[in-house]
């Protein structure tokens, strides 16, 4: 699992240098939107705890925050729904996209609509998934073998260090676990999320690289769109 995607590294910078503070803040409120259906009490609810902290990470105001929990409860509001495509990116590469939107027959057509537009297409459901394991991700910003040590003993899967930390991989299930571990130990958590991780990477190199990037940047901007995975090297 170690050997990080500079795919993945380009999209966190791109997030935090990100002008466009709505569209993100609309991707996490639905997030929030959907993970509060399980309940709306953080503490007995990890989803939702998990996308909260994302949600502060990225200095979303809490009126948005306390918006989109109440939308649990707007029975006037659109159902949100999940939903995850598969495709295929310039150079063969495999690409899972999340999306939460409250019309299918609207984002579905987009996201294929950008796909084709930018070198890649949408894939038949299975085609691609199985190239990917849902995990637990943490970020910290420590670095250093002592550090490595720690994240191991919380629980971790595997852990490699990365130019802006040390990035963790955890068993779904296992996430919040290993998070609260890494905080009472002292370490700085700056993300924790459940991820499509590919099982092993292809490397792309050239045009098909400059390609990509422009396809996953496209994909990426769509409003439905909250997540994009791709197992490109």
């Amino acid at each position: 699992m170690s050997g990080h995607s500079k795919w993945e590294t380009t999209k966190r910078q791109k997030a935090v240098v990100d002008a466009k503070r709505g569209a993100l803040f609309t991707k996490i409120g639905n997030q929030i939107a959907i993970a509060a259906r399980a309940g709306t009490d953080p503490a007995m609810n990890p989803s939702l705890a998990m996308v909260l902290e994302k949600a502060r990470l990225a200095n979303m105001p809490k009126a948005n925050i306390e918006r989109a929990i109440a939308r649990v409860a707007d029975k006037s509001a659109a159902a949100l729904i999940e939903e995850v495509y598969e495709a295929y990116g310039p150079g063969g590469v495999g690409i899972v996209i999340e999306i939460a939107t409250d019309n299918k027959n609207r984002t579905m057509p987009e996201v294929r609509h950008t796909l084709d537009k930018n070198g890649g297409r949408m894939a038949d459901p299975g085609s691609v998934m199985f190239q990917f394991s849902r995990k637990g991700v943490i970020m910290i910003s420590e670095k250093g073998e002592d550090a490595l040590m720690t994240a191991l003993d919380a629980g971790a899967e595997d852990a490699s260090e990365e130019e802006d930390g040390i990035e963790i991989f955890t068993a779904a299930s296992d996430l919040m676990k290993v998070r609260a571990a890494l905080i009472e130990a002292g370490l700085t958590v700056t993300s924790a999320e459940l991820k499509y991780v590919p099982n092993n990477y292809v490397p792309v190199e050239g045009d098909d690289a400059e390609k990509l990037e422009k396809l996953l940047d496209a994909v990426d901007d769509l409003d439905d769109v909250v997540a994009v995975y791709t197992n490109a090297e």
